[in-house]
């Protein structure tokens, strides 16, 4: 039976692989070509639009993985379209691409049953986009809906591990050269692909042992941080959502 860091820990490479695999979707492309956006610019406008019309830094706040230099422009030039208008886009894309990515798995309906009750009881401490995020209205229908509670998640994951960087004293990009990327939409690549794809500026830092002993301790802390939000699942409950994402991620 798992108890909830092991959850945490367990569940953290599916909800991150498919709580965010709609951001690099054709669903998102798609809407970049129809309204003339730039895929960043997109991606700023209606992931960090939850927040509201705001100024470029409170979203250089909360986009902590991007240089500023690469916020800034791209939260501008998204002001082409409404912040509520970019969000209920990108809902859509998030549900349009769970029905095509989800529609096939049978646990769909479980998934998200079990996962609203997951961020309906998580505090949103430290996790801005979480809370935005948590108060879009959901899909009504299966493979859509759990899409959109795993982005959720994920986003209260994405909240929580932000803290847990700033903690350590790791820089976002030393943290990005020295993570993990194989529990993400990214699959395969390096920490070098992905601070380039973040587009942070060369010549990058060497990542000694004692960066990627501290890299290592920000995972565990993010567990424990997330271990308290699936305290509202029973031992079973716990045990089927992990089963249920293995599933979901091997398909």
């Amino acid at each position: 039976m798992a108890d909830p860091r092991t959850t945490a820990a367990s569940v953290k490479g599916p909800i991150g692989v498919l709580g965010g695999g709609f951001m690099i979707s054709r669903e998102a492309k798609a809407i970049c070509e129809q309204y003339e956006l730039g895929p960043r610019e997109l991606y700023f406008r209606g992931r960090c639009g939850v927040i509201g019309e705001t100024h470029a830094d409170v979203i250089m706040s909360i986009a902590h993985y991007f240089p500023a230099d690469h916020v800034v422009p791209n939260w501008e030039g998204g002001r082409k379209i409404p912040v509520e208008q970019a969000v209920a886009l990108y809902a859509g894309i998030c549900q349009d691409w769970g029905r095509r990515r989800l529609g096939g798995l049978d646990g769909c309906a479980r998934i998200a049953a079990l996962l609203e009750r997951v961020v309906e009881a998580a505090s949103p401490l430290a996790a801005p986009l979480f809370a935005g995020w948590r108060a879009v209205p959901l899909a009504d229908d299966a493979p859509a809906r759990a899409a959109q509670l795993l982005h959720v998640v994920r986003e209260l994951r994405g909240g929580l591990h932000t803290a847990a960087v700033i903690a350590s004293g790791l820089t976002p990009l030393e943290a990005t050269l020295s993570a993990d990327h194989s529990g993400t939409p990214f699959g395969n690549s390096t920490g070098e692909m992905m601070a380039k794809f973040f587009e942070w500026p060369e010549p990058y830092p060497t990542i000694t042992p004692e960066v990627l002993e501290r890299r290592r301790e920000v995972e565990e802390r993010t567990d424990d941080l997330m271990a308290p939000s699936f305290e509202v699942l029973t031992e079973t409950e716990r045990d089927e959502l992990i089963e249920l994402l293995r599933l979901g991620h091997a398909r």
